[in-house]
């Protein structure tokens, strides 16, 4: 007779497994364009080495690896020169294709004076780079969508923030596509709907949902009977678009606030967040007081953001989460991100084939209620004392 297993001791044991060497195949968003327009070089840190990012008189942004092949120097710290970057120590040219223009100092230019140059995306303000292990160019079909109101007079431009977070994998924050829960807790909303949707490169998450009484000033309404609307979709591994209906406009018409959420690796532990916000300038409100508003939009989304990175700093990474049903589709979301860490020829249909699934919010929504009541029948707010002095 074999002896009968007792589960009722059992422990999970969490597998942190090891973050990948390589970094995510797509286009990543370095910030927004009007910061490389000084006609100086800048240095940006990403994907384990460094790079330098200029504008050239053509009105043209590269981005090459910032070390000069010659001796090593650093090319942020060089001079733009006509279309070029020059090397602060022996003022070697290059192009923005890589190749080595001329040196003001040689006969001839050696043929292998090349560096590697970094093919290059401008949408909706925005700069974007193209990153591949393997080398490819960037397919037509992977492009990032353009925001459509972007520079429309009738909206305000991005109010842009950058947050640098250490100790984490860039798969901590796409988790979030699925965290259903996470929405009450870090951002302090109440999601009365929410649908995943994966396939192909894009993965998409639909939500509807109310701002918290206890929280007050993370939304810029005051009406918390009023559900706002968020189709955030994430386009390859780093750029996400959500457009936003807030105001009672949920599922009417247009968005009225686009909210980016992007970022890119430094080290396989390590990468820069980046979100900006931009919105729909209310009728008969003048230019400053539009600006406020975005402003305080992002004031809003920053509380929440500041929040979640404090979690990614000091969870432990988990390859193997324990689940409930409320909790989303994590691994089928991380089978779908897994196609950005694997050659071409790897991706396997399961990666990449359409995916759906909605979770019933009933349950979460009575117990958040009450939760929510009791604060304020004493008086307490949810967002944490020190966010409170941080963002008065």
């Amino acid at each position: 007779m074999s002896p009968t297993t007792n589960t009722g001791n059992q422990v999970r044991v969490i597998d942190t497994g090891a973050p990948p060497a390589r970094y995510a195949r797509g286009w990543h968003c370095l910030g927004l364009t009007r910061d490389f327009d000084d006609g100086r070089p800048h240095q940006i840190s990403a994907f384990g080495t460094e790079l330098v990012v200029y504008r050239g008189e053509d009105g043209k942004v590269n981005v090459l690896n910032a070390f000069c092949p010659h001796m090593g120097g650093n090319l942020a710290h060089g001079t733009v020169k006509g279309n070029d970057i020059a090397c602060p120590f022996h003022d070697w040219r290059w192009r923005g294709d890589g190749k080595c223009a001329s040196i003001p100092y040689a006969r001839r230019v050696p043929p292998l004076a090349r560096t590697k140059a970094w093919p290059t995306l401008e949408v909706s303000g925005q700069l974007f780079v193209w990153n591949d292990p393997q080398g490819s160019k960037p397919p037509a079909e992977l492009e990032i969508p353009a925001i459509p109101t972007y520079g429309d007079p009738g909206w305000t431009d991005w109010v842009w923030n950058s947050i640098v977070v250490e100790g984490s994998h860039c798969r901590e924050i796409v988790d979030n596509v699925v965290d259903m829960a996470h929405f009450f807790y870090v951002h302090y909303g109440m999601p009365t709907y929410f649908r995943n949707v994966f396939e192909g490169h894009t993965a998409t998450q639909i939500m509807r949902s109310r701002p918290r009484a206890d929280a007050a000033g993370v939304s810029t309404s005051t009406n918390y009977s009023t559900e706002s609307q968020s189709d955030a979709s994430y386009y390859g591994p780093s750029y996400m678009v959500d457009k936003l209906w807030s105001g009672g406009r949920a599922g009417a018409g247009e968005p009225n606030i686009y909210l980016i959420n992007c970022h890119y690796p430094i080290t396989p532990t390590s990468f820069r967040l980046q979100y900006g916000v931009m919105v729909e300038k209310p009728t008969g409100m003048d230019d400053a007081a539009a600006e406020e508003v975005a402003a305080a939009v992002a004031k809003g989304v920053a509380i929440g953001f500041e929040q979640d990175v404090q979690i990614w700093q000091n969870k432990s990474r988990i390859d193997n989460p324990l689940l409930c049903e409320e909790d989303g589709p994590v691994y089928q979301l991380r089978r779908w991100y897994e196609q950005f860490y694997v050659d071409i020829e790897d991706i396997k249909p399961e990666m990449v084939n359409r995916f759906e699934f909605e979770i019933d919010t009933e349950r979460a929504l009575q117990n958040w209620q009450a939760e929510v009541d009791a604060n304020l029948a004493a008086g307490r707010s949810a967002i944490p004392a020190h966010l409170q002095a941080a963002s008065a």
